[in-house]
This record gives structure tokens, C-alpha cells and sequence, in this order.
């Protein structure tokens, strides 16, 4: 709730994956929708879409689990 009140604050989300056949480019486009999945949650929550930076970072995880999608929110100064 405090995303949708305070409109300076953005969101980042890094999206991770891991590909069963060790292709990074699979691995890359599967971190794409997943982070895809999460910001059109945000957004049927009422976030902007122009709010939210997607970075699909497939396989270049280097620590926790493979796959996932982090959330990270921006606060302004």
C-alpha cells in the first residue's frame, strides 16, 4: 500500500533463472517472463508499469536460489 500512496518510490525487479540444459539464453528468457509475471501483478495492484525497472539477469545469480524474482524497492531522498 505504501508503493501505490508514494509515487517517487520505484521498483526494481531482477529476475534470476536456471535452464535444464545450461542455455544462458533460455535461462535469460525465462527470467524475462517471470519478471514480466510479477509486474503485471503490480500493476493489477495498482502500480504504473512506468514505476517499475525489469532487469532479466537469467543464470547470473550469485548467491540464494536460482530461481527467483527480487523485489527491490527504490526510496527517494
Amino acid at each position: 500500500k505504501d508503493l501505490q500512496k508514494d509515487e517517487k518510490r520505484r521498483v526494481q525487479l531482477l529476475a534470476y533463472a536456471t535452464s535444464q540444459e545450461g542455455n544462458t539464453s533460455k535461462a535469460r528468457r525465462l527470467s524475462l517472463s517471470r519478471a514480466l509475471a510479477v509486474r503485471e501483478y503490480l500493476m493489477a495492484q495498482g502500480i504504473v508499469s512506468t514505476r517499475m525497472d525489469v532487469r532479466a539477469l537469467g543464470d547470473r545469480s550469485k548467491s540464494g536460489p536460482a530461481n527467483r524474482v527480487d523485489v527491490m524497492i527504490q526510496v527517494p531522498r
